[in-house]
């Protein structure tokens, strides 16, 4: 069951590790609508069946095609497992999306959720590199300082950190109510952005805007 911390709450502290695999498909958006169906009806149910799962997500662009399905794991043997056991489905989920895919493997490091999602949500992903020794320093920053500024956002509903301790790569998702409240929030979300850079000594690789067009999660709340 998701723990839930209200604004005003003490922080909880962090006794685990939840691991993610997430899945970059650059398809032609016609095939969007159909890929998101499989997905909800073949592809979520396997991948939710597997011992050891907590969550899944998929994030979609219309206008570009590319589309990021997330899996969250309890161990890093679940996830290993996982991949095996649903192998036929992704073999499937390749036919139908097509395309190119690439493939990254995380620590989810910071979740904060101030309220659950719903139809319409949008989420403004951004991947950053840091030197690999300093990835502790950016979590905590994120942690302290990125989350309760986020949470003053109109339309803030969730966010998350993930990282790669190895080669310092790590990705921040933001989520909004919508669209609209997103696009409201650029000005004080790029000034946030910028300033948290700086400090952490980020390198920005990438940023993009997506619908959140699926998303079952049950990973506990870390902040």
């Amino acid at each position: 069951m998701d723990r839930w911390r209200h604004r005003g709450a003490a922080p909880e502290k962090r006794g685990w590790t939840v691991y993610a695999r997430s899945t970059t498909i650059r398809t032609d958006p016609s095939r969007i609508d159909a890929g998101i169906a499989f997905t909800r009806d073949e592809i979520m149910p396997a991948v939710k069946a597997v011992n050891g799962c907590v969550g899944v997500s998929l994030m979609v662009d219309r206008k570009t095609g590319r589309c990021i399905f997330t899996s969250a794991w309890e161990t890093e043997d679940a996830l290993r497992a996982g991949l095996t056991l649903v192998q036929p489905v992704r073999a499937r989920s390749e036919e139908m999306f097509g395309g190119n895919r690439t493939a990254a493997q995380w620590e989810i490091a910071v979740l904060h959720r101030d309220h659950l999602t719903g139809a319409g949500a949008a989420v403004r992903a951004t991947w950053v590199k840091v030197d690999p020794d300093h990835v502790d320093a950016g979590i905590e920053l994120f942690r302290t300082s990125v989350i309760p500024q986020l949470e003053e956002l109109e339309g803030f509903c969730s966010a998350s950190l993930m990282v790669d301790r190895a080669t310092g790569r790590a990705v921040s998702s933001v989520t909004f109510d919508s669209r609209a409240a997103m696009e409201r929030n650029r000005t004080e979300s790029d000034a946030l952005k910028a300033a948290t850079m700086g400090q952490a000594g980020a390198i920005e690789l990438d940023e993009a805007e997506f619908d959140l067009a699926l998303a079952h999660l049950r990973v506990p709340e870390m902040v």
